[in-house]
């Protein structure tokens, strides 16, 4: 029974029907998993050709997966490279219309710009400009056509800049990945007899109070098979039944709960033995899926 119980990272105990006798596993040997406890698959990626610009076409997506030291750095970089683009494209304007030449000092001049001097008020322009702040000492006049159709501009592009780079933000912030660190699972599972059948069970709990809605718990058998023609699968996956037919699948998560596969005529495991169980190698994987009620 180790393969099974290390398999799931912990040591497995199996429990006899006959009260008096209890197997204890032997010392589990480290393996590497296919899933590791924290759900990161330790699967890579290799010779798929075109890989980078088919994350690059779901540019949203792959922002939303990076490290949150990248993410920081894009969202830092893009601001900074569009505020000094915009503040330069308003001093190229006051620039060519010689408006940084007459400094303010002629009445009679009507710039595009009014107090926009150099590249430091032209910065500081955009940004009134850009984060809505109000105009005071600095504002666009009527007598510049170009810098009028600049300003519209500039509001299209800051608007769809914010609403990309603050709506990754706010969805990198709002994944569940931190919530799954209070639903927390048994660390052994065990092999014994329920109602008269023998069972694979273990045990999982929501630790908050808030309730997970719709709660759903999968099991998948990755094991590497070969068919009778002769095709070798590795890393076949196979359906473990935990109650799909019955409801028991579906769960109401407010108090800890023990998880159920019957070992049937249908089950993968109904034709090992505890000796062919500790020779086997596979792994399984649960999947709880449902809605925190808190967040959606």
């Amino acid at each position: 029974m180790s393969a099974l119980r290390r398999k799931f990272g912990e040591d497995y105990q199996v429990v006899n029907t006959n009260r008096d006798t209890t197997f204890s596993a032997p010392a589990k040997r480290k393996r590497q998993r296919f899933v590791e406890k924290n759900g990161r698959c330790n699967v890579q990626h290799g010779n798929l050709g075109g890989e980078t610009s088919r994350y690059i076409s779901d540019l949203f997506t792959t922002l939303v997966d990076l490290k949150w030291r990248w993410n920081l750095l894009i969202f830092i970089l893009t601001y900074t490279v569009a505020w000094l683009v915009m503040a330069s494209m308003w001093w190229v304007i006051a620039y060519i219309r010689g408006d940084l030449s007459h400094g303010g000092h002629d009445s009679s001049y009507t710039p595009c710009v009014a107090n926009v001097y150099n590249f430091p008020s032209a910065f500081l322009f955009f940004i009134e400009t850009e984060a809505t702040i109000g105009y005071g000492y600095r504002y666009i006049t009527e007598k510049c056509p170009e810098g009028i159709i600049l300003f519209l501009f500039q509001s299209l592009m800051g608007s769809i800049v914010d609403a990309f780079l603050i709506g990754c933000m706010f969805i990198k912030m709002s994944q569940p990945k931190k919530r799954a660190e209070t639903l927390m699972f048994s660390q052994d599972a065990v092999i014994s007899q329920r109602d008269g059948k023998l069972c694979l069970m273990f045990r999982v709990g929501n630790l908050r109070n808030s309730h997970m809605v719709s709660a759903q718990i999968r099991c998948k058998l990755i094991k590497s098979r070969q068919t009778p023609e002769g095709e070798f699968l590795p890393l076949d996956q196979c359906e473990l039944d935990v109650g799909f037919g019955t409801g028991a699948d579906q769960l109401f998560l407010v108090s800890p709960l023990t998880i159920c596969h019957e070992i049937n005529t249908k089950s993968p495991f109904f034709d090992l033995s505890q000796r062919s169980l500790m020779n086997e190698q596979f792994e399984i994987v649960v999947i709880l899926e449902g809605i925190v009620e808190t967040t959606g």
